[in-house]
């Protein structure tokens, strides 16, 4: 054994180090971003959100946006700074109570410094004045903020909130909300969740919305027209809420056909994916000039566009898939967008197969032959597709290919009972792709690993047979079923 000499003053430093507690290390700064791989600088680090209070006035004729953000948060960490995702002009914040020095980094980062440091797991209550014209603010050469005739609409994926509230702005910090709007008499504003009140004074109507589950930040959703409003409830008694602005011309008719069928396919859809979990429902198609769905919590967002020839209700039943998957389940990291798309296309096959417009197989077998081997189609991994790809035609319909491959290897049986336990095991939270290998492996007892990874991150055309399955026909390409060009009108496009 070897001895060191210790000197009685040497015994005295080192019990004031013991005494220091560990609480008492130098607060840092939470991190500009959580490190998402696709999108490094989206969120933040440091504290989580439980909730978001949004007090808001907003101007249709001039698109100017004014309000109070208030975020409950926890701290992570010992924090001397942090960050909040947000692009319009800040006047003013205020961290429990007491104002807090702010400044602006990077693209979209707002910089606060509290008059205190925060200490791990205390609670905060942060508010942010702001206001600005959300239609003529860009960030990285584009906005998020739909302008329209008669107001503007936030919605897009997978950033939405900087044009309308500060947040921490990644999936993996979910959280409730309350959205409180102000607008002109005569004008709507519509957000997601449950409507508790609708108030007018002095030439202005406030219209108060929840969301009482936890709903990643780009799925909050606000649009402020002149809408005409649709009022129902569910058999279980779900309210059910639906939009459509007064001046969609010759597309009303087809869109109303469509998203007034939301609580019918919304049923359909329970029996797959087991009971609907939110507490409201909906949907709302503002005249926009855009050319896609996205799945925004209890209430998508569709254009006009998805209604262009005719009704379209597979576009509502891609969407409403994507309130299991997608919503309720979240990705931990943007690169997991499989879980969300290819759920929701093959949501889609499913509906054709009910509807007797070609079943999932037929649909499978089309996309399959579509594409011939040297396509760069194949070149996209579903599993990873890589920032530029996340909603390329791959993870949609390639996706849905891997779940039409696990279907036939599995058996409808363990197939249809891992679509319906997935998204209850996971309820409220997030997943990624090697977490829905897992929970299939477990429930058909079969080892899988090889057939995804085949299907979701191999940059080739799979063999038409997989495991010894006849997954595909090979040959000719087969008849286009009649249900195809519809499916295809709710793709998402980047910016």
């Amino acid at each position: 054994m070897r001895h060191r000499l210790i000197v009685p003053g040497a015994i005295a430093a080192a019990s004031l180090l013991l005494a220091v507690p560990a609480s008492a290390a130098e607060p840092s700064p939470g991190s500009p971003g959580v490190g998402d791989p696709y999108y490094p600088d989206y969120g933040n680090g440091g504290y989580d959100v439980s909730h978001y209070d949004l007090r808001l006035t907003y101007r249709p004729k001039t698109d100017k946006l004014a309000g109070t953000a208030t975020l409950l948060a926890t701290a992570k960490q010992d924090l001397s700074r942090f960050n909040l995702d947000f692009a319009l002009d800040v006047s003013e914040v205020r961290v429990n109570g007491k104002k807090a020095r702010f400044d602006t980094s990077g693209a979209h980062e707002l910089r606060i410094t509290p008059a205190a440091p925060l200490a791990k797991g205390e609670k905060a209550t942060v508010v942010v004045r702001y206001q600005g014209v959300p239609s003529k603010v860009e960030v990285n050469g584009f906005t998020s903020w739909h302008r329209t005739e008669d107001g503007g609409v936030a919605a897009n994926e997978p950033e939405a909130a900087w044009w309308w509230f500060p947040s921490n702005d990644h999936p993996t910090d979910k959280a409730s909300y309350d959205v409180s709007v102000a607008v002109p008499d005569g004008t709507q504003a519509i957000s997601n969740g449950t409507l508790q009140s609708q108030r007018s004074r002095a030439g202005w109507t406030r219209y108060n919305w929840r969301s009482r589950a936890p709903q990643a930040t780009y799925l909050a959703t606000l649009a402020v027209g002149r809408f005409d409003i649709t009022k129902a409830k569910t058999d279980s008694g779900l309210p059910v809420i639906n939009a459509y602005s007064k001046d969609l011309g010759e597309h009303e008719g087809a869109a109303r056909a469509s998203v007034e069928r939301t609580a019918e396919i919304t049923e359909w859809l329970e029996g797959y994916f087991g009971t609907y979990p939110f507490d409201a429902m909906g949907g709302y198609v503002p005249n926009t000039d855009t050319t896609f769905a996205l799945e925004t919590q209890t209430r998508p967002f569709y254009s006009p566009d998805d209604f262009a020839d005719g009704s379209n209700t597979s576009v509502v039943v891609h969407e409403m898939a994507h309130q299991w998957y997608g919503d309720s389940v979240s990705v931990k990291g943007w690169k997991d967008i499989w879980i969300n798309e290819g759920f929701a296309r093959y949501a889609q096959w499913l509906w054709s197969e009910d509807q007797g417009e070609g079943t999932a197989q037929e649909l499978a077998d089309y996309a399959y032959a579509s594409h011939p081997a040297g396509d760069p189609f194949w070149k996209v991994a579903p599993g990873d597709p890589g920032p530029d790809n996340q909603f390329h035609r791959a993870v949609y319909d390639r996706g849905a290919m891997a779940l039409q491959a696990l279907r036939n290897e599995i058996g409808d049986k363990d197939f249809f009972a891992v679509l319906k336990g997935w998204p209850q095991l996971h309820k409220g939270g997030n997943a990624d792709v090697g977490d829905f290998v897992a929970y299939a492996e477990k429930v058909s007892g079969k080892p899988l690993a090889g057939l995804f990874d085949t299907w979701l991150y191999q940059p080739s055309k799979p063999a038409s047979k997989t495991a010894g399955t006849a997954a595909f026909a090979a040959g000719e390409t087969p008849e286009q079923p009649r249900s195809w060009k519809q499916i295809h009108t709710a793709d998402h496009p980047r910016h």
